[in-house]
């Protein structure tokens, strides 16, 4: 700034001896000259500070949202079942709880059907019944998978769906009209139930949205075998067709009622299009208790275990589940299983 001032008095000063200003204003408009110059300089110190400022304020702001996305997502720790657990502990014949599911993206599910699929050459050769379809109790295999399989539709209860669909779960429901729409009385074992026909075909369209196969359990669940062969086949299509029709596909399956059948009933399930019969080695009862149906009164691999849709369904499917795994087992794909027992003939 003194080199400037003394610029500008040299200038002023040959411009008086030059006779173009007179010598009063010299020290004035020196004075000026400097005073824009001071001017200047401070306003360039201003605008200096007030950016160092700003990028104070942002990194102190990036700082507080680094350390809150910190908190929410846990850090680096997790549940005492792992990132992402489910639940925090279940007993037999008490109630857990279900934590609530992340809504990172990153956390979503895969999508497809849940469950084990049988590796190359795990699954023996299920021998048919001449030509018409087999009767299968169990899988032929030595994995350890069992099969969970759900009869009728009358205890709708909204916490299985979600089970289902948030744990992944494989499940077979065999799905019988009358249940499903509430018609005559529900099945009294396992006491007064809370959501008969709560849902109706729209509960069973989101067990199917939840990657669930629904497939046949007659009209009106009949002792098969005091029926003759037209009145079975009645049963049995037109179940097939009230399935087609609500829930846009056809079974494959089928199950008779109480486990009864003959060749009347394999007859008619194959003229509906069904290509086995689903009977089960063990069945669940309430308080997800496993009642075998085997000498030896253990789970074996290849199982298909029985359940119905009945009250505290998701209590007791939730006992159930936690029960297979610690005892070692996988969950199978069913569908998955049996086809590849057709791969094998």
């Amino acid at each position: 700034m003194t080199a400037v001032a003394g610029v500008a008095r040299a200038a002023l000063t040959r411009a008086a001896r030059a006779g173009d200003m007179a010598p009063i204003a010299r020290p004035v408009r020196v004075a000026t000259a400097a005073r824009f110059v001071r001017v200047a300089t401070v306003a360039r110190l201003v605008r200096v500070a007030t950016v160092a400022r700003l990028v104070r304020v942002a990194t102190v702001a990036a700082a507080a949202v680094l350390l809150a996305s910190c908190a929410a997502n846990g850090g680096s720790g997790g549940t005492a079942d792992g990132p992402g657990g489910d639940t925090t502990g279940a007993t037999p014949g008490g109630t857990a709880t279900t934590a609530a599911p992340r809504s990172d993206a990153t956390t979503r599910p895969p999508d497809g059907p849940p469950g084990a699929v049988p590796r190359r050459g795990e699954v023996k050769e299920i021998q048919a019944t001449g030509s018409l379809p087999p009767v299968i109790s169990s899988i032929p295999t030595k994995r350890k998978v069992v099969f969970l399989t759900i009869d009728d539709g009358w205890e709708q209860d909204p916490g299985f769906v979600q089970q289902v669909r948030d744990r992944r779960i494989p499940i077979t429901a065999f799905a019988m009209r009358d249940a499903v729409e509430a018609k005559g009385p529900p099945d009294p074992a396992g006491g007064p139930g809370q959501f008969v026909g709560a849902g109706k075909w729209g509960y069973f369209r989101s067990l199917r949205d939840a990657h669930v196969p629904i497939e046949n359990h007659t009209l009106t669940h009949p002792n098969l075998r005091l029926l003759g062969y037209d009145a079975q086949r009645r049963e049995i299509c037109g179940s097939s067709t009230i399935i087609r029709r609500q829930l846009g596909t056809r079974p494959t399956l089928f199950r008779p009622p109480f486990g009864n059948y003959n060749t009347d009933t394999l007859r008619a399930a194959k003229d509906c299009g069904l290509k086995s019969v689903l009977l089960w080695t063990a069945t669940v009862q309430p308080g997800g208790k496993i009642a075998y149906q085997v000498p030896d009164k253990r789970l074996r691999p290849g199982d298909i275990l029985l359940l119905h849709f009945r009250p505290n369904l998701a209590r007791d499917f939730r006992v159930l589940v936690d029960k297979i795994k610690r005892r070692g087992f996988e969950l199978g794909n069913l569908q998955a299983y049996l086809d590849a027992t057709t791969t094998a003939r």
